[in-house]
C-alpha cells in the first residue's frame, strides 16, 4: 500500500487516497472493509474512480461502500451515514479520503452524535 494509515481506534484507521492497487495490500494488512469519502473528480483526472476502486476492494474479499463527501462541507447526514457504515461494515476498516483528514472529523462528528444520543 502505497499510503500509510493512521489508526485512530482498534476497528477503524483512516488514509490519504489510495488506488486500486492497493486494495490487496489493504486487506492483507488485515482490514475487512473500505469507506472512500473522495468525491469522484475532487482531484483531477489522476484520481482513480471510486468504481475502480471498490471493484478493486471486493476482489480482494473486502466490504467496500462508497460516501462522497465534500470537503467543508460536511453535513449532519453525512455524519449520521458514516456513523451508519461504522456499525454496518465488518471491522476494522480504513477510511480514506484527500489526505485522511475529512474521515477523521467525520468519526469525530459520528462519536460525538452518538454520545449526545446516549445522554438523551
Amino acid at each position: 500500500m502505497n499510503s500509510p494509515y493512521r489508526a485512530l481506534t482498534a476497528d477503524l484507521s483512516v488514509s490519504p487516497q489510495l488506488q486500486p492497487a492497493d486494495m490487496r495490500a489493504v486487506a492483507d494488512a488485515g482490514f475487512k472493509s473500505l469507506i472512500i469519502n473522495r468525491p469522484d473528480g475532487e482531484g483531477g483526472a489522476e484520481q482513480p474512480l471510486s468504481a475502480d476502486v471498490l471493484e478493486a476492494a471486493r476482489a480482494a474479499g473486502l466490504q467496500a461502500r462508497y460516501q462522497p463527501v465534500v470537503s467543508g462541507a460536511i453535513t449532519a447526514a453525512d455524519v449520521a451515514e458514516f456513523g451508519r457504515l461504522l456499525h454496518e461494515l465488518p471491522g476494522p476498516v480504513l477510511a480514506f479520503c484527500r489526505s485522511g483528514g475529512r474521515c477523521t472529523q467525520l468519526f469525530q462528528l459520528a462519536q460525538e452524535a452518538e454520545r449526545n444520543q446516549a445522554q438523551g
